[in-house]
């Protein structure tokens, strides 16, 4: 967005991520963490946390090719004041030809031992 504001509409958050308003909307249903205020009309305003919180779940669903509950997961580690920072060799989901199941599940099995040993490091002992 150009310069920053205090509240953006659904619409110009929409706009600047190209996620669409429902999908925004859903998205607050699944993700504690994004919670748009919402005026006396009922209009969500939108700060500019919620739009970084919007470009952050987008990049790790749209992206990294995390399932909603995954990046859910991750998200709240991460807003508990721990960081974690994701190796950027994790392939997104889709990329790449076809697959043979079993080369799917053998990489989804790596991919998820990645995440656990990187939670591992995050979390206190």
């Amino acid at each position: 967005m150009r310069p920053e504001k205090l509240y953006y509409s659904i619409r110009e958050v929409s706009e600047e991520t190209g996620v669409k308003p429902h999908v925004l909307r859903y998205w607050e249903t699944q993700f504690s963490m994004l919670r748009p205020q919402k005026g006396s009309g009922g209009n969500r305003r939108y700060r500019p946390r919620d739009l970084e919180m919007v470009r952050t779940i987008q990049d790790l669903l749209h992206a990294k090719g995390f399932t909603i509950a995954g990046a859910r997961k991750l998200l709240k580690v991460q807003t508990r004041g721990r960081s974690v920072d994701l190796p950027d060799g994790l392939p997104a989901v889709g990329q790449g030809g076809p697959k043979e199941p079993q080369e799917v599940l053998a990489e989804m099995r790596r991919e998820l031992e990645e995440i656990r040993r990187l939670l591992r490091g995050a979390l206190p002992l």
